[in-house]
């Protein structure tokens, strides 16, 4: 690799070493999910469903259309009918925010867990001063085996056990105890979580395994190196949310000396970096999809900015009004750069993929427009959307108009009736 690197060269390092410089295979089976969710590490999850939920966009961005009843049978644990299997190859946990990870990887978040339990199970808390809650909690697990919180719920009341048995009491106590580790996810119905015991979801094979807490962190820093390519020390440290910078630098001149990682020059950064060996330069990317919010591609916006020149924020939270942008714009990935944003909503009674607003960034050639398009028609074909539709809201609409004459226009939804939308629309989501 060189030792210095044009802002150009570094994007396609970066997007190269996130899977989108090879060529999307002919068809997407799970061998090519195992291999995508591999190469980033962590799949992170998000409860919005406006489009499609966040842990499968980045796989289409990678990989094309799929069946994402296949992705669900991995890492939500579906089995024949969708009804829940005992064992599966991922788990959740905190790896960034909440995320799914490989289930052989759980000790590697022990360190995290122990944190936790320090920070937030300690006297004085919350959970120590519920341990009667907490004790009758675990011994529904241990007696019923893996159990959604409503579940638990119905069974209090029945029980009339006491009036601090409600959902919120029952649904903290199984939190906590996940963050600390003592129990874990054992899939999902629809999107709401399973609960288990750990030693009923998580294999002794990796639950049994100690690893000290500098060697965790080592192994974290070398997997987000090789997933970034090319990163800072910011970078590093936040692909799996590392708050102690020390021992990530630890890490950092450890795998130097252990030749995983050399120094390089970037264009425009102000700050040190460095390559993973395994990193490649491609001449081009030759790639037009969206991309998630929650995406390792655009998830730090301090290296989104630096890298893409890319300025972004969720507007979920912001008044429908106040919104620049949209809703939940997704970024749009033309080649190496990040060309725009478009506001996706999927009108599953019309069959048709609404693109609510679309913008340009500055400088994008109008030529661009016809690569958006394609990926506006990838992703309802995807989603299985037979129509798309336009509204007049940013600077691309009329852009992407001129090149898709067989998308029909909309106006832009009144503010009121957008919150309204969403209230509705997110209405059976549970946060991750």
């Amino acid at each position: 690799m060189k030792q210095r690197l044009s802002i150009s060269e570094a994007r396609r390092v970066a997007l190269a070493a996130q899977g989108f410089a090879r060529p999307r295979p002919a068809a997407v089976g799970t061998r090519q999910l195992n291999a995508a969710i591999a190469r980033m590490g962590v799949l992170q999850i998000d409860s919005v469903n406006v489009f499609a939920r966040s842990h499968y966009v980045p796989l289409f961005s990678r990989l094309g259309g799929y069946d994402t009843g296949d992705l669900d049978r991995l890492v939500l644990r579906h089995g024949a009918g969708g009804r829940p299997r005992a064992t599966g190859a991922y788990v959740e946990y905190l790896a960034h925010e909440a995320t799914f990870l490989a289930v052989e990887d759980w000790p590697l978040w022990r360190f995290r867990m122990d944190d936790m339990r320090a920070k937030h199970g300690g006297p004085g808390s919350w959970y120590a001063e519920n341990a009667e809650t907490v004790a009758w909690v675990r011994a529904e697990l241990a007696a019923r085996g893996p159990l959604r919180p409503a579940e638990i719920e119905s069974d209090a009341q029945r029980g009339a056990r006491g009036p601090w048995w409600d959902w919120d009491v029952v649904k903290r106590a199984l939190e906590m105890m996940w963050r600390f580790g003592d129990v874990a996810i054992a899939g999902r119905r629809g999107f709401e979580r399973r609960y288990g015991l750990t030693e009923d979801v998580v294999p002794s094979a990796a639950r049994d395994i100690e690893i000290p807490r500098e060697d965790a962190i080592r192994e974290l820093v070398r997997r987000a190196s090789r997933a970034h390519g090319v990163a800072t020390a910011s970078d590093l440290a936040d692909y799996h949310r590392l708050r102690d910078r020390k021992a990530v630098m630890s890490s950092v001149h450890d795998l130097i000396d252990a030749g995983e990682m050399s120094p390089v020059e970037v264009e425009g950064w102000t700050k040190p970096a460095w390559v993973h060996r395994d990193a490649a330069l491609p001449r081009r990317v030759d790639r037009a999809t969206v991309l998630t919010p929650f995406d390792p591609v655009v998830w730090f916006r301090e290296r989104a900015e630096r890298l893409f020149d890319f300025d972004y924020r969720i507007e979920i939270y912001t008044p429908a009004a106040q919104r620049r942008f949209g809703y939940y714009s997704l970024p749009v990935l033309v080649g190496e750069r990040i060309v725009g944003r478009v506001d996706l909503k999927a009108d599953r009674p019309s069959s048709t993929l609404r693109v609510q607003s679309a913008w340009w960034e500055a400088g994008v050639p109008a030529t661009t427009a016809e690569s958006v398009a394609q990926a506006l028609r990838e992703a309802a074909a995807w989603q299985g959307l037979a129509h798309i539709s336009l509204s007049h809201w940013g600077d691309a609409t009329s852009d992407l108009a001129f090149v898709m004459p067989e998308a029909s226009r909309h106006e832009r939804v009144r503010a009121e009736a957008v919150a309204a939308h969403e209230d509705t629309a997110d209405a059976d989501a549970e946060v991750a």
